[in-house]
């Protein structure tokens, strides 16, 4: 059997989108789910597949955060081997996205099948236009107020625990995850930058978990050369796309609001919306 080159081909634009979406607050699921309808990468390969190639992205929070995370880990370990005499940082830091983790930990195994069957263009589309009306309501609500943290050192473990249950809401696909954080992190007192780079931290965890469940779920007796050589292409371009958007992500939140975001999700959600429902274009409906 030869290779399916356009099976390669459709895993590489998935993971683009994956790579360009999945740090900023527009949702990487909801685009991957709408993009996969419209060039027919869908099935129980391209679910796991959208699910798996985000640890590409987690590699790269890993690869430009790597001072920071190491830093935290002989920190977090020194703190209670000294018996709090050094590593207080660190430590600090460590528990704060044990206890931002958490949340989603309880929602994610509680609630899993159900969030599966959300996973529909239908739902993104709705998740679109929700989050974007949020995204413009709570940053003009709060952002004008003076953060009580501008960078993740300073995160107290209760704003920790705001964020973390603000992170619940990103289970529906096409709200984000990281506009759900950053959302959270204006509530509890945060900058952006700083809501930001946390939503980072947090997204490890969060994806190892979820692409664990999806793994012992997944039927590799379907896997063949095509689908292997496609998994590991996606994984690859989606760490590169990744690294190089987060970095200018992060420049740009220092310097302007996150207005645009929401401008464009309220647009991209009434746009589909009007396609879906004329039936310019077929999507499948919630189920």
């Amino acid at each position: 059997m030869g290779i399916d080159l356009i099976l390669i081909l459709k895993a590489i634009i998935i993971a683009i989108v994956e790579g360009l979406t999945e740090f900023v607050p527009v949702s990487s699921t909801g685009h991957m789910i709408l993009v996969g309808s419209l060039i027919d990468f869908t099935g129980e390969f391209a679910d796991m597949f959208t699910v798996v190639i985000q640890l590409g992205a987690i590699l790269a929070v890993v690869v430009l955060y790597w001072k920071k995370i190491s830093t935290s880990v002989v920190e977090f370990f020194k703190y209670i081997f000294t018996w709090g005499k050094e590593g207080k940082t660190g430590f600090r830091f460590g528990i704060n996205v044990i206890i931002g983790s958490i949340p989603a930990l309880i929602c994610g195994l509680t609630f899993y099948s159900s969030i599966k069957k959300l996973f529909t263009p239908v739902a993104v589309i709705y998740g679109f236009i929700v989050g974007g009306i949020l995204l413009v309501v709570i940053e003009n609500i709060f952002r004008k107020r003076r953060p009580k943290a501008t960078n993740v050192d300073q995160i107290t473990y209760k704003e920790s625990l705001i964020i973390g249950i603000a992170q619940c809401f990103s289970m529906w696909p096409g709200m984000s995850r990281s506009a759900s954080t950053i959302m959270g992190g204006w509530i509890s007192g945060l900058s952006t930058s700083a809501a930001a780079e946390f939503s980072f931290f947090l997204a490890i965890p969060a994806m190892v978990g979820s692409t664990g469940m999806d793994l012992l779920n997944f039927d590799f007796s379907i896997m063949n050369t095509s689908r292997w050589i496609a998994l590991i292409v996606g994984f690859i371009v989606a760490f590169i796309v990744s690294l190089i958007v987060m970095e200018k992500f992060v420049a740009f939140l220092k310097k302007r609001p996150m207005r645009v975001f929401a401008v464009y999700r309220i647009i991209m959600g009434i746009l589909l919306a009007i396609l879906v429902f004329a039936g310019i274009i077929h999507l499948p409906a919630i189920v």
